[in-house]
């Protein structure tokens, strides 16, 4: 096939050639709305000289708006036969541009992909992997990581999590992994309608800048502590860091923090400061 872009057929014709109704298993929502999957690739640019990654394409909508707003290449990994033979098409129009990886996104290696220019991961993640990828990529060692930006899809309610300040319900364990490691903001809401077939919540766009230089913690202890810490989060932070197996009086006095705070009212520095604390005591026994 030659052309551009603007050649290849509608979506809504692309999923009827190829039988690509939305699987629940592989939590499939797909995105149609042309002018939607352009305001997102434009919420992640600019794009030239940048290889965006992208889980879960489906049929193409957003690839086709990445490479339509000039990102070098694309590499988008998809599970479902049906969408790879479907992306082939877009692949045609957009020769050495678009790189298909029929696999499953858990185990995906985005730095066999890479190349020395900027990296960036652009995506309408399949919901039911969306908080796992995310922590995965927070998690990446050795940090600053190998991508530059996340611009990435959630439920309304885990976007929330994501930028939620202290001292609110929403506040919690993801909450304080991603303040410490990036900037996260909340870039616009996306409805149901939007997508076929329609999810029974509000999507929204978050983008994640990495922090450059987080404050120095051991991410395992870190992730440790506020599990102990949210785990019993109605309970006061002397009674819900017992499980640690470390005195939690002598805890939070190292960390500056009062015995009778509850997890959600500490800060991510707060946390940081505990985890250096109870690290410190298992270097020392």
């Amino acid at each position: 096939m030659s052309g551009t872009i603007d050649d290849l057929p509608p979506l809504r014709d692309v999923i009827r050639r190829y039988g690509l109704g939305a699987k629940k298993s592989l939590g499939q929502n797909f995105l149609l709305d042309l002018n939607l999957t352009g305001r997102i690739a434009r919420a992640a640019g600019p794009l030239d000289g940048v290889t965006v990654i992208e889980i879960g394409p489906g049929p193409g909508g957003l690839t086709r708006a990445l490479l339509a707003q000039g990102a070098r290449k694309v590499v988008a990994i998809e599970r479902d036969d049906r969408a790879v033979a479907a992306l082939e098409e877009v692949a045609q129009v957009a020769p050495g541009r678009l790189t298909i990886v029929a696999g499953d996104a858990m185990t995906f290696d985005a730095t066999a992909h890479l190349d020395s220019g900027p990296a960036r991961v652009v995506a309408n993640l399949p919901y039911n992997i969306a908080s796992v990828l995310l922590v995965n990529w927070l998690s990446t060692e050795p940090w600053p990581p190998w991508f530059d930006r996340l611009v990435l899809m959630f439920q309304r309610e885990v976007a929330e999590r994501l930028v939620a300040p202290p001292g609110g319900k929403q506040y919690g364990r993801l909450s304080v992994l991603t303040g410490w490691r990036a900037q996260a903001k909340i870039l616009f809401d996306i409805h149901p309608s939007a997508f076929v077939p329609p999810p029974k919540v509000t999507s929204s766009m978050v983008e994640l800048i990495p922090r450059a230089a987080p404050l120095p913690c051991d991410r395992r202890t870190l992730e440790r502590v506020t599990e102990a810490a949210f785990g019993q989060r109605r309970k006061m932070l002397r009674q819900s860091l017992k499980s640690l197996g470390a005195d939690p009086l002598a805890l939070l006095a190292a960390a500056g923090i009062e015995p009778t705070a509850r997890a959600e009212e500490i800060p991510v520095a707060g946390f940081v400061a505990l985890a250096n604390a109870f690290q410190s005591t298992k270097l020392t026994a």
